[in-house]
């Protein structure tokens, strides 16, 4: 029935999110394949697709990326469609953890390192640091994500509305991050920060 129903999600004219059962289409650079079975990440809410429009706008080239709270693993695996070097994907749930391998096999992606855990599990440094998670957790956690950063990394947080963006950037500010911009689409907000 998901599928059934389910539209293909289309960011910026370069980037596609389509279900299995859709036919591959080359008119996108990027196409990506992603079973969401009971994981977060379809594109078809604002904060991964806004989080996608900004990563496009971003260079990867051998970049570390790291994709905090990762669900489908969608951001990971644009990522490294993009160029991106080392690239890990964390979650928290178990589902979501056994999900991101179907969808890197989907995408013909096999290199990116899949970790079942929460901010506890980062280890080493990255150039670039994906957090869609929720307010709570971002202000929570936001200390480690700073702490893995490489100097002049960026990061890009979601899952947070627009009221949000002040208590996100205060938190951000504290962490040593400075804001750069912010996508805003029915109240959902995705905001970009340097270190």
């Amino acid at each position: 029935l998901w599928e059934a129903s389910y539209q293909p999600v289309v960011v910026n004219e370069r980037c596609r999110v389509r279900a299995p059962c859709h036919e591959p289409d080359s008119h996108y650079v990027f196409d990506l394949v992603i079973e969401p079975k009971m994981s977060f990440g379809t594109a078809n809410h604002e904060t991964t697709a806004q989080i996608i429009q900004l990563m496009l706008e971003t260079d990867f080239q051998k970049k570390t990326v790291l994709d905090m709270g990762s669900g489908t693993a969608v951001l990971a695996i644009l990522a490294k469609k993009l160029g991106s070097a080392h690239t890990v994907a964390i979650d928290n749930d178990e589902w979501a953890y056994r999900n991101a391998f179907t969808n890197c096999e989907l995408n013909g992606i096999s290199d990116i390192e899949i970790v079942l855990g929460d901010a506890l599990s980062i280890k080493g440094k990255f150039d670039v640091v994906l957090a869609n998670i929720n307010r709570n957790i971002l202000l929570r956690d936001m200390h480690y994500y700073a702490d893995a950063m490489n100097p002049s990394a960026h990061i890009f947080f979601s899952g947070f509305y627009t009221e949000d963006l002040e208590s996100i950037k205060a938190e951000a500010s504290r962490c040593g991050l400075h804001y750069l911009r912010h996508l805003s689409r029915n109240n959902w907000v995705a905001a970009e920060f340097c270190k």
